[in-house]
């Protein structure tokens, strides 16, 4: 049968592009379907920057020697048993058959290895890496007043200008924060911030004097060349978020008239009181886009690690409890990258390709340790003698302190093969290992294929 040169088949489909044409019009987006993925990585392959992707692959090593590096400050003489190490496999992401000691011998520039009488194997630190943990203590008291800065600021910026210190703690690193953080550091700034302790014994940080000269964003100071204002109110702004699109996302020229009216629209200064905001509404999420701005503009890498930890803030800083999905939607803003056991999110304005644009002190120094780690490292076959024991026999003899192969052909066994960056950073990111599984519920469903 025939309809207007139509079969039934056609009018079916018709009908289907009608209703779904009146659907969008009536609900916009709110109809788009997302994918029903539980992981980040399933994402459209246009929305993905290669360089980020690169850039968390680079760290990953040079965050386990930095662990390492602090665990080994910890101790009198800045050395221990490798046996005592063994607590600390999941946090450098080391599961077992793989060993403690090879991953040591990997950074020979910053770690030793050498045994006692009794045949115990310790690590401890060559000079190079004892020269740079006092870098490393010099250039984090020197950046100890912009921190305090910082952390000011994100007390201004919470809704009881108060936060556990708990919170601010996950952060340290990202912050450029000492070691010593929750005990010393917390009070050297009195006029700032003090110490309190609710009901429950549990330790918050309260901001002790409002600053009008902190309280203007990072991107009024940049895109209006604000500096310091004594008597600045904050209010509603109306300036764009810098937009950085992946290069393989050719959508922006279809939603460019979308795109400019979300730039155009007000929103409220993270400054300002943000209890009368509704949740869901536009200026609600353009709010929590711009405190999240703001957030990562203070940290020293202009990214944030663990954005798990991001979410013990919605209520504090007033954002969405989706806001995974709030990250994921504005990727010309924010970059999302699933590498490692936990997310990282970036500024996509602070990265030209894999560098970024401005380096400080601190970020030059974690450049100087990568360069000082055997990153992804191959062994050389070579002949050794090993008392005919099997790798696994030494990592039980390891795991009970009594390492009895010989040390000499222990360094002659263990010789690296350097490698570039490049090819090894493209295997890794095609890999697709246990590594690379999510932890945050959150994002599951989360992703829309559209803006």
């Amino acid at each position: 049968m025939k309809l207007y040169g139509l079969s039934l088949n056609g009018v079916s489909q018709m009908s289907l592009l009608r209703t779904t044409w009146l659907v969008e019009s009536l609900f916009g987006n709110q109809c788009r379907f997302m994918t029903s993925s539980k992981r980040v990585q399933d994402r459209s392959k246009t929305k993905r920057v290669h360089d980020l992707e690169i850039v968390t692959e680079k760290w990953k090593i040079a965050f386990k020697a930095l662990l390492l590096m602090e665990v080994l400050k910890q101790e009198p003489e800045m050395v221990i048993p490798v046996r005592s190490l063994q607590q600390y496999r999941r946090q450098i992401n080391l599961p077992k058959p793989h060993k403690v000691s090879d991953f040591i011998r990997k950074s020979p520039k910053l770690f030793e290895l050498y045994k006692d009488r009794k045949g115990v194997l310790w690590c401890g630190m060559t000079k190079s890496g004892e020269d740079l943990v006092e870098e490393e203590e010099r250039l984090i008291k020197e950046h100890e007043d912009k921190a305090a800065e910082h952390v000011t600021r994100l007390l201004m910026m919470s809704i009881d200008k108060c936060l556990a210190l708990d919170k601010i703690s996950h952060f340290r690193r990202d912050f450029g924060l000492p070691v010593d953080f929750r005990t010393n550091w917390v009070h050297k700034y009195p006029q700032n911030f003090k110490l309190v302790k609710n009901g429950e014994g549990a330790q918050f940080l309260e901001l002790v004097d409002w600053n009008p000269a902190w309280a203007i964003t990072e991107l009024e100071k940049k895109v209006m060349g604000i500096t310091e204002l004594n008597d600045h109110t904050p209010g509603m702004l109306s300036l764009p978020f810098p937009l950085k699109f992946p290069p393989e996302y050719k959508k922006v020229y279809r939603y460019g008239g979308k795109i400019a009216h979300f730039q155009k629209r007000s929103y409220l200064s993270p400054y300002a009181d943000a209890r009368g905001l509704e949740a869901g509404s536009h200026e609600f999420d353009k709010r929590a886009i711009a405190v999240m701005h703001e957030l990562l503009s203070f940290t020293i890498e202009k990214r944030l690690v663990t954005t798990d930890h991001l979410t013990h803030f919605r209520r504090e800083f007033v954002m969405p409890q989706k806001l995974m999905r709030l990250l994921l939607k504005h990727f010309g803003i924010f970059y999302v990258s699933e590498r490692g056991k936990r997310f990282s999110v970036f500024l996509t304005e602070a990265y030209e390709g894999t560098e970024f644009k401005e380096k400080g002190p601190l970020v030059l120094w974690k450049e100087k340790v990568q360069s000082f780690t055997g990153y992804r490292g191959k062994r050389k076959n070579f002949e050794c003698f090993d008392d005919g024991k099997s790798d696994m026999d030494e990592e039980e003899d390891e795991d009970n302190g009594s390492v009895r192969r010989n040390s000499e052909s222990e360094s002659s066994c263990l010789e690296l093969e350097e490698e570039e960056y490049g090819s090894d950073l493209e295997e890794g990111l095609v890999a697709d290992d246990a590594e690379n599984e999510m932890e945050i519920e959150e994002v599951c469903n989360a992703y829309k294929e559209d803006i």
